[in-house]
């Protein structure tokens, strides 16, 4: 049996973790047909070039090589979409992304998403003309939540993707959702902002609801407490905001095996999963991943 990803939200009413919540309808099914899988390339400036680089929870960063040489690679092994992230987020990391989102699109013919320090109408234009099909939007969007209906006013939801970075939070305060954990601890989930530095004090299931009314096309989440390492996706996390929405959720943060990414689709019922190390590093390919996927009864896309 092949299992379809669409039709995967709770059903509007349904008790989910004792909170009551109504989804809104199921995306269009033929954007849900197949599992995609999303390698993830942080970019920053080192020596002068435009580099791909790795680390833990965003720090301790080391180069991996250059962004058009990974875009060749991965759409050579099926990867389905790509996302650049501009790490520096700088006023030269800007210019240089402007410049690898039209390397890439010259390079490769998978869609692209390039996100990191956009927080302009101006700036997102400069990158969609540049070639990408997508921009990501991360700390603009919580520091000014109605850039996110401009921007898809602007340049329609499909074009933009919106960036949640969030992390456990066991210290339960009143009006946040309130979850189990894999051990049976209580949490809820907090944004953060500035690459997981900063908490905000929002709760980001409710922060995804509120993207997706604005306008929001997809959302990434990201998993501060995952991230880079190496032990899987946040379940939990990605579950509630697959079930909070009805946009595409792209599961981020931890994935270093086929069943981490196969996890994200069979509990979790994300559409995409994004991944980077486990690429990077060349432990397993793309393929190699789809393989395992369909002998798990996942559809992928050949």
């Amino acid at each position: 049996m092949v299992l379809c990803l669409h039709d995967r939200r709770t059903e509007p009413g349904t008790l989910f973790k004792g909170q009551l919540f109504y989804s809104r309808p199921s995306f269009p099914s033929s954007m849900k047909d197949y599992a995609k899988i999303v390698p993830c390339l942080d970019v920053k400036v080192v020596d002068g070039q435009p580099s791909v680089v790795k680390g833990v929870k965003f720090v301790d960063l080391k180069r991996q090589g250059d962004p058009v040489e990974f875009a060749r690679r991965y759409q050579d092994q099926g990867a389905d979409e790509l996302v650049f992230l501009d790490i520096t987020a700088s006023h030269e990391g800007r210019k240089t992304m402007v410049d690898v989102a039209r390397r890439v699109a010259d390079a490769v013919d998978i869609p692209f998403a390039v996100g990191g320090g956009i927080g302009t109408l101006d700036g997102i234009k400069q990158i969609l003309d540049a070639g990408a099909d997508k921009v990501g939007i991360n700390t603009a969007a919580v520091k000014n939540p109605d850039f996110v209906k401009a921007a898809s006013g602007a340049f329609g939801s499909d074009k933009i993707t919106v960036a949640v970075d969030a992390r456990r939070n066991t210290n339960i305060i009143p009006g946040v959702n309130v979850y189990e954990m894999e051990d049976g601890a209580k949490a809820w989930f907090e944004l953060v902002i500035y690459g997981g530095r900063e908490p905000v004090g929002v709760d980001a299931i409710d922060w995804c609801r509120k993207m997706e009314s604005f306008g929001a096309g997809e959302l990434l989440p990201t998993s501060m407490d995952r991230d880079g390492t190496n032990i899987g996706f946040d379940l939990p996390l990605t579950k509630a905001i697959c079930d909070a929405v009805a946009i595409p959720v792209i599961a981020s943060g931890g994935a270093s095996t086929p069943q981490h990414i196969l996890e994200a689709f069979t509990v979790a019922k994300a559409d995409s999963a994004l991944a980077a190390g486990m690429f990077h590093r060349g432990e397993y390919t793309v393929g190699q991943v789809k393989d395992y996927l369909e002998s798990n009864g996942i559809r992928v896309r050949r």
